[in-house]
């Protein structure tokens, strides 16, 4: 059978032709496929060579013969094409990542500035939950402004505050993405919150248990671990992060300090402190009281480690106790509040506030230790019944 002509080919039925060397046009009715067929190491093997018309005759032969060159230098042309085609793929995953890729990149650059490098946070959970799975996988030079809007539309209403979030971190990828130099327009996210519209959310503050009420939910309390936190919570005023995570070697038994280590301190990372603590009589004795069954974290959970937020709030839930626990920090500013018991300069600072301006406190530089200590200890004689009936008016 002599060489293919385009003519001959153009007017052939379907079927398979042959060319010679190795090429092969498999005919259908409205176009064909074209094959090179080789034998490499004593292996047949068939390469696939692109379409028939869009490839012509000549580029066919041009191509076939490209493949048979390399052949004769030693190489598998599939193995070869595997090679380049993955260096293209590397060089455009370079030059155009993918919106999950980006967000990869632009965490690592920040992490650094992101308290426990954005694991403390969940940083990544708006976009593992509700933007990876939709947009993830859309190369960043390709995305709209209708591929965010449809990604959370689903919560636009439902959960706000969540794609509130999701789009405020989305708009940071983004803007990281451009000063890098990648084809992407930060815009785009603030199009897709115009095109999902207003919201009237209105924010809800953690519900907490009145300060009339704190002594009889501190006696109810379960003498468990969640039980006890939930006490030393009380006690303290300190955040959850701060008591959950609490060792021995932490507390200062001769001074009754405890020192919260500022990677548990709510706050920009680089910008907050270890923060001191006093600790009454009350919160003294849990602490040795816990120390009886436990030589690291107080407060340990059921797998070992520092014991989980929801095992505390199902402690409550049990005992059908609305209050949640960082709500306690509310009970004591309003216990504050209804019967003056300090200055408010030191019952914010109680609650690890930063007091005035940047410029006042490179000026006002005490953390008020005793002065928090004495109304601490009048807050944990209320707390534990000791001065329920009267509330000995203190003034920091």
């Amino acid at each position: 059978m002599g060489k293919l002509t385009a003519i001959a080919i153009k007017n052939a039925p379907a079927g398979r032709m042959q060319d010679g060397d190795g090429l092969f046009l498999d005919r259908t009715a409205k176009g064909g496929r074209w094959t090179f067929r080789y034998q490499f190491m004593g292996k047949r093997r068939d390469m696939g060579l692109g379409s028939y018309p869009a490839i012509s005759l000549s580029q066919a032969r041009q191509i076939r013969d490209k493949w048979r060159n390399v052949i004769n230098e030693g190489n598998d042309p599939v193995d070869v094409r595997k090679t380049e085609q993955e260096a293209i793929k590397a060089e455009r995953d370079k030059l155009d990542p993918t919106f999950q890729e980006m967000t990869e990149t632009v965490l690592e650059s920040i992490k650094a500035r992101l308290r426990g490098e954005g694991t403390r946070g969940r940083w990544l959970s708006p976009f593992t939950v509700h933007l990876w799975p939709a947009i993830g996988s859309k190369r960043i030079s390709t995305l709209a402004a209708h591929d965010f809007r449809d990604a959370l539309k689903p919560i636009w209403h439902t959960k706000h505050p969540t794609a509130e979030k999701a789009f405020q971190r989305a708009r940071l990828v983004l803007r990281e993405a451009q000063l890098m130099g990648y084809d992407v327009n930060p815009i785009i996210v603030d199009q897709a919150v115009r095109m999902l519209g207003h919201v009237n959310h209105v924010v809800t503050p953690t519900p907490s248990t009145p300060w009339a009420e704190i002594p009889a939910l501190y006696e109810r309390l379960p003498e468990t671990n969640a039980g006890q936190c939930l006490r030393f919570m009380i006690l303290t005023l300190v955040r959850l992060d701060g008591c959950t995570g609490i060792t021995l070697d932490e507390v200062d038994e001769d001074e009754a300090v405890w020192t919260v280590p500022a990677d548990r301190v709510k706050g920009v990372e680089g910008k907050v402190t270890d923060f001191r603590v006093p600790l009454s009589r009350a919160a003294m004795a849990l602490i040795a009281d816990q120390a009886r069954f436990h030589d690291g974290t107080l407060f340990a959970g059921l797998r070992g480690g520092a014991i989980t937020d929801r095992a505390l709030e199902v402690c409550l839930d049990k005992l059908k106790e609305k209050g949640r626990p960082h709500g306690f920090r509310s009970s004591f500013r309003t216990w504050v509040q209804d019967v003056d018991a300090c200055s408010w300069e030191v019952s914010e600072t109680v609650l690890g506030h930063k007091i005035g301006n940047k410029v006042e406190r490179s000026y006002a530089r005490s953390d008020l230790l005793e002065r928090r200590r004495t109304v601490m200890e009048a807050w944990a004689d209320h707390v534990t019944g000791t001065n329920v009936a009267t509330v000995t008016k203190l003034r920091g």
